[in-house]
């Protein structure tokens, strides 16, 4: 579809800061900047104070890059969807060839300055999140294979371990868990959300697991990576970065995680459809608390433990 084409829409005049703020999914961002403080706090070793909050400061941006090239590329398919509809550059508020310049200047900022402000592991993984994203995600698995939202899932599940690299300047089984934890989480998230955003998907042409493979297909998987996804959450109590505080959350959110996917299993579609898709709401609702929790309990592990209340 033709620059010209997707910016039809009514424009409100010149476009403000928050339309361009909005480019970068500030939402998405406020997860990246989390997750990837929890790595960074959790990590053996400690930076200054200035250079941590840099360090956030950069991978937020990072985060932020991605969004923007992410709206670039889609804004075809975003002008399709109701979910998508508002975004800026569907809604006439921003030029394509403006969110790509700054998806693209923002990127190479983002790199730079984290490379200079801590090491350049991490920085090389930023580089690799933002072409994880932007490429294999946005430009390939997303029109390609209904599978896309399972490995695309791995640019989401990159922050905790560059956060991590600042500190360490490298990778060790504690980060790469928490990229699992994430990684995981992220299709009975989505899909938990799929089967109630109806036909958004198919009309724009995306090939979701729903939209291909039908939704008891869907809620077969959902489960599948729930029970998955509790064997990593609880594990993980048992690393450097677990201890009771996290063990007692990983029990109790696993364990309503689990009944929320075995009910959604459960459901037949007419009885889904007749209650407004209840109960996958709730489940979608609480995943997004989920991995906030999760992550917390690291997080409150890691700042106890120098007083001796925080860890195994």
């Amino acid at each position: 579809m033709s620059d010209a084409s997707i910016n039809t829409q009514a424009s409100t005049g010149e476009a403000s800061f928050g339309d361009y703020f909005a480019l970068l999914k500030p939402r998405v961002m406020s997860l990246v900047v989390f997750t990837a403080a929890v790595g960074l706090l959790a990590a053996p070793g400690s930076l200054h104070p200035f250079e941590a909050f840099c360090a956030i400061l950069f991978i937020a941006v990072g985060g932020g890059a991605s969004g923007a090239l992410n709206m670039w590329f889609d804004s075809d398919i975003d002008q399709l969807m109701k979910r998508t509809q508002g975004r800026p550059i569907p809604a006439g508020k921003v030029q394509r060839d403006e969110a790509l310049a700054i998806g693209v200047a923002l990127s190479g900022f983002s790199v730079v300055m984290l490379g200079l402000a801590t090491n350049w592991v991490a920085a090389g993984l930023l580089a690799f999140t933002i072409f994880f994203y932007a490429v294999i995600y946005t430009m390939w698995l997303k029109r390609w294979t209904p599978q896309n939202i399972v490995i695309g899932g791995a640019a989401g599940a990159f922050p905790p371990m560059i956060g991590w690299a600042a500190v360490t300047g490298g990778v060790a089984i504690e980060s790469v868990l928490m990229f699992t934890l994430t990684f995981m989480w992220t299709p009975p998230h989505f899909w938990a959300l799929c089967l109630f955003m109806k036909s958004d998907y198919k009309d724009a042409g995306v090939p979701m697991l729903h939209v291909t493979h039908g939704r008891r297909v869907t809620r077969n998987h959902i489960l599948v990576y729930t029970v998955l996804l509790a064997v990593i959450a609880v594990g993980m109590a048992f690393t450097g970065v677990g201890g009771p505080i996290y063990l007692t959350t990983a029990l109790v959110l696993n364990g309503l995680f689990l009944a929320g996917a075995v009910s959604i299993w459960r459901r037949d579609e007419a009885v889904a459809e007749a209650d407004g898709y209840k109960r996958e709401k709730a489940f979608f609702a609480l995943s997004l608390l989920y991995l906030f929790l999760h992550f917390g309990a690291i997080l409150a592990e890691a700042l106890l433990a120098p007083y001796g209340w925080g860890g195994w």
